[in-house]
């Protein structure tokens, strides 16, 4: 590579980061901007042909329409909760738990919020922590950047698996097959097989980082928000913070090893409330004092609960356990409904003779279980037709901005990953970017894989992104150091996680939502620390398993 092409393999991540961070430019304008860069340098320098351009454009768009469903389906169900008054009454059950800050911060940000990221992903977690956590007296600020680092470990198999089924999955894949050094890595074994070891390996490594992240949150609350500005009054919730560490981490190691990639995020957060309530109502594991911020003042949100519409708990929670319920008998292999929703397949075959093909299965994708769950809901709580019409508006409206930026970053990625065949007798960009670095980092690249995770999420907004971004870079390398693929994979998963901490798109859409905009700089300069934690600790344990275990 001279030069110029080093500069076009790298234009997906240098021109996300010029426009969308340094320029400060929206994603629905960044992202189109970055798309156009790429899709011209991938013509004029790298010599990709004008017609496999177009067609890895296409291929991307299709696969950006099955995204936006899953994410549509997931507005469309938070945005029904809340005009139900679901979600008032949801806020109201967390508070009659505990007056604690610090452990209504692990039970709604860490557990509730995994729960909501193996349902929903796509940043909605932070977008419904943070509003609550405000709701209940936290400081604007607190909320976010709690919702946002609780946000983590979940991340890795978020709307049920797609960071690894579609990330992973798209990302090893050139056209309308997988990538030939794939192909040939897993023989006649089943692609899924790999699919699953990346997600067992992912969780088993995680057991070490991700069970640590509940003491680090009330830490950072207690040292940065609280009167004292203390380490010691969140350090002294370690018993319960690390058993609601394990109450998630445990449940989620065993639904991957179990079920696949599919559910951990799901079962761990469910199951960590089933043990974790229950517990903080006794007292167990709870220091006598109660720790809570200083001078709050009563804002807009609290006063909302005192008017809010009033319904049974278990009313409220109806709708995901409906979700919880069906996401998993449609996934299940022993029962049929997974073979009937996946026989019906949107797409197109042969792009433009290019031999590019993309197909998604409407059906079976989790925004349909959403919006199944949302109809079902509307009758279920009584919610008339105004307020129905006005749920689905705004639900719309709100995907304009998502459906521009990735309808133009999916394209991009796309473009990234089929420049293989090109003019200037070029391997593809990740695979030309893997020989470059792997030659200058050599046998230490377990450690720096979780880093070019993170990076990947920070830029595009996705932890799915990432892995479709630079799951082939990431293979590529594993086979040039001789290391074992499946171990990188997963430190490229770890990473990407970890980079949803301070990813821009979901510290924008965490702000908007609890009044910050403005603020994003600050709340990165928070979550910072405990992300590049979460990576150094991938990358030491991933370096261990690689060559010691």
């Amino acid at each position: 590579m001279n030069i110029m092409q080093l500069i076009t393999a790298l234009t997906p991540i240098l021109a996300v980061f010029l426009f969308l961070v340094v320029f400060r430019l929206p994603s629905s304008k960044a992202m189109p901007i970055s798309f156009i860069t790429t899709a011209l340098l991938a013509i004029f320098i790298w010599r990709m042909d004008f017609t496999r351009v177009a067609a890895a454009t296409i291929e991307g768009l299709i696969i950006a329409v099955s995204i936006l469903w899953i994410v549509f389906g997931a507005i469309l169900l938070l945005n029904t909760l809340s005009l139900s008054g679901a979600m008032n009454t949801i806020r109201n059950g967390f508070t009659n738990i505990t007056p604690d800050k610090r452990i209504q911060a692990i039970i709604i940000a860490w557990l509730f919020g995994s729960f909501i990221e193996g349902a929903a992903g796509f940043g909605t977690p932070a977008a419904i922590a943070a509003p609550i956590l405000v709701a209940l007296g936290f400081p604007p600020l607190a909320a976010v950047v709690t919702a946002l680092v609780a946000d983590s470990s979940a991340v890795t198999f978020g709307a049920v698996g797609t960071p690894i089924l579609v990330g992973i999955n798209q990302g090893l894949q050139e056209g309308a097959s997988l990538a030939p050094q794939v192909a040939e890595f897993i023989g006649p074994v089943p692609f899924e097989n790999l699919l699953k070891e990346t997600a067992e390996t992912a969780v088993t490594i995680d057991l070490f980082i991700g069970t640590f992240i509940p003491l680090i949150i009330v830490a950072l609350l207690t040292r940065f928000f609280g009167k004292n500005k203390s380490w010691r009054e969140g350090l002294e919730v370690w018993k319960f913070a690390l058993v609601a560490g394990f109450s998630f981490t445990i449940p989620a190691y065993f639904a991957a090893h179990l079920l696949g990639p599919d559910f951990p995020s799901l079962i761990g957060g469910l199951i960590g409330l089933v043990i974790i309530i229950p517990i903080t109502k006794k007292g167990w594991f709870i220091p006598k004092n109660t720790w809570d911020f200083h001078g709050n003042d009563t804002n807009d949100l609290v006063e909302d609960l005192a008017e809010a519409k009033q319904m049974s708990l278990l009313r409220a929670w109806v709708p995901y356990i409906l979700v919880a319920v069906l996401l998993v008998l449609t996934r299940l292999k022993v029962l049929p409904i997974k073979a009937w929703l996946q026989s019906v397949k949107i797409g197109m075959t042969d792009i433009l003779g290019t031999g590019i093909s993309s197909k998604f299965e409407p059906f079976y994708l989790p925004g349909t279980i959403f919006i199944l769950v949302v109809l079902i809901t509307i009758f279920v709580h009584g919610m008339n037709k105004v307020i129905v019409k006005k749920t689905f508006h705004t639900s719309l409206l709100t995907l304009g901005g998502s459906a521009i930026a990735l309808g133009t970053a999916v394209p991009m990625v796309r473009i990234f990953i089929n420049s293989g065949v090109n003019g200037a007798d070029l391997m593809s960009m990740p695979m030309e970017l893997a020989s470059l670095i792997s030659n200058g980092v050599g046998g230490a690249w377990p450690i720096v894989a979780p880093l070019i995770g993170a990076l990947g999420s920070f830029i595009s907004g996705s932890a799915t992104f990432s892995n479709m971004m630079f799951a082939l870079f990431q293979f590529s390398v594993a086979e040039q150091i001789a290391v074992n693929p499946i171990n990188i994979l997963s430190a490229q998963v770890l990473g990407a996680n970890a980079g949803n901490m301070v990813c821009v798109l979901n510290v924008v859409a965490a702000a908007s939502v609890v009044g910050l905009v403005g603020k994003e700089g600050t709340i990165i300069r928070y979550t910072l620390g405990p992300m590049l934690f979460y990576v150094l600790m991938s990358g030491l344990l991933t370096h261990i398993v690689t060559y010691f275990l």
